[in-house]
């Protein structure tokens, strides 16, 4: 189907169909406040506009409760052999014990299940990563599952419409690289937090962990902008030395910018047991 088949559908069914992509009942309906849509372009905007500034943690909440719970050690092996989870098939028995045993101890902590847009990540990035979030505040978690639940909805998105034309949709606003240049390779698996200033005081939107070329390409979902302000991008290299048992100088490096515009900003990261250094890259 394509945009222009979609936008056939009666306003009933079109929001429905939206509703596949993303289960808030308000988000969908302000979204169709722009029905039909001129464009996939459009269409894309209005799904982030309305989820970023219009919904409150209840339309966030009702959206999270509708994913597959990760459960415990049979949900495990039944339910994350699915579509968008199924990198976790292959995991051992002992990271399917840890995802069961942190799901439950994220559940209890922060009222709702942990979410976060699977594809192409390991069992192993997902444990670690949720073993990371189980460190945040709730309005921190919440912050950083909203953008992980529009990761998934644009991915549904074009699913639902898999005959449009999705060239609007561009990379992550931000990205950044990790090169370790005392072995000349990258910094992978690194976990990477964006913090944004408010009160004078940092607080966390956005995690992620560095692949194997030691990029995160999905920092933020597609066609989010971040509003001009102070940010800072804050790299474990105290986990990452010790994976190599090895003790860093610096067990953290915190890189403080300011966003200016919609353009893209690359934040390379050049790092070794005693020194970093960083720049604007392209």
């Amino acid at each position: 189907m394509d945009l222009k088949s979609f936008n056939k559908f009666s306003t009933e069914d079109a929001q429905k169909a939206l509703l596949t992509c993303c289960t808030a009942q308000k988000w969908a309906k302000i979204v169709m406040k722009n029905f039909p849509f001129t464009s996939e372009k459009e269409l894309v905007e209005n799904a982030i506009s309305c989820w970023y500034d219009e919904c409150d943690s209840e339309d966030y909440r009702e959206a999270f409760s509708h994913h597959p719970e990760i459960g415990d050690v049979n949900c495990l092996k039944e339910k994350f052999a699915g579509k968008e989870q199924s990198s976790i098939a292959d995991a051992g028995m002992k990271t399917i014990e840890a995802l069961a045993q942190a799901n439950s101890e994220y559940k209890s902590k922060f009222g709702f299940i942990f979410i976060v847009c699977a594809t192409g990540k390991s069992a192993a990035e997902m444990l670690r990563l949720l073993q990371d979030r189980l460190k945040n505040n709730v309005e921190e978690e919440t912050a950083i599952a909203m953008g992980e639940q529009m990761k998934i909805t644009i991915i549904r998105l074009k699913k639902l419409m898999s005959g449009a034309i999705w060239s609007c949709l561009k990379v992550s606003q931000l990205t950044t690289h990790v090169l370790d240049t005392s072995i000349g390779k990258p910094g992978k698996d690194i976990s990477i937090r964006l913090q944004k200033s408010e009160d004078k005081s940092w607080y966390t939107i956005v995690h992620g962990i560095t692949n194997a070329d030691g990029r995160i390409e999905d920092l933020l979902p597609q066609n989010r902008i971040l509003k001009p302000g102070n940010y800072n991008v804050s790299f474990d290299t105290a986990s990452y030395f010790k994976s190599q048992n090895l003790t860093g100088f610096y067990p953290e490096v915190n890189i403080q910018f300011t966003i200016f515009d919609d353009a893209h900003y690359h934040i390379p990261l050049l790092i070794n047991p005693f020194g970093y250094s960083t720049y604007r890259g392209n």
